[in-house]
């Protein structure tokens, strides 16, 4: 075989091929080890337990039309003609939020925000995302005791906000905004009543 390079090269050939058969059949091997593993830690949702969570969020459901005061740092508080239009996505699984608010005095867009809860049954949670003005900010939103609200807060450096939403005997929607910087005192920063609309 030494003079041959045929048979050199068909040795050679012989024994790659060994080799490559060897390496798919680990690859092989360890697929079928690492899958089993896999489905065993992969945790599948419960959907009725999050869309019975998220069923105890209807109060909010539907057009709402009415006022919002913004309080800016300075100057006189800016009257606002609001409306919030909230409705559920993807059967029930999310709820989608979206409000917007013109300025009473010349009907210019002041407010634009869109907000999306989910419930982690896992975590027994509901996570509420906002976008607004180009970013978007996540945390944990908590229902109010007797059902009719929420309250939920947002951390931004040395920035906090503290957000109550709840529904009024009167059937309307409120929410009240406060916002804490550094170590200074929480101040108000919007206020929101809105009714249902037809």
């Amino acid at each position: 075989m030494k003079g041959n390079p045929t048979a050199q090269t068909s040795c050679i050939v012989l024994h790659c091929s060994v080799r490559l058969r060897c390496l798919i059949w680990c690859i092989n091997c360890c697929v079928w080890a690492v899958i089993p593993a896999m489905a065993q830690t992969v945790r599948q949702p419960d959907l009725e337990r999050q869309r019975s969570a998220m069923k105890k969020l209807g109060f909010l459901v539907g057009r709402w039309a009415g006022e919002a005061r913004e309080f800016p740092p300075q100057g006189e508080p800016v009257l606002l003609a609001q409306t919030e239009e909230a409705e559920y996505k993807l059967d029930g699984l999310i709820l989608t939020i979206e409000g917007v608010g013109r300025r009473k005095s010349d009907g210019h867009l002041a407010l634009q925000a869109f907000g999306i809860i989910s419930y982690d049954d896992e975590t027994s949670s509901y996570h509420f995302r906002a976008f607004n003005d180009g970013r978007f900010l996540e945390c944990e939103a908590r229902l109010a005791e007797d059902g009719k609200g929420l309250t939920w807060g947002f951390t931004l450096g040395d920035i906090k906000t503290h957000s109550r939403l709840h529904i009024t005997d009167k059937g309307e929607w409120t929410e009240f905004h406060e916002i804490t910087i550094g170590s200074g005192p929480s101040k108000e920063f919007m206020e929101v009543t809105v009714s249902p609309r037809n």
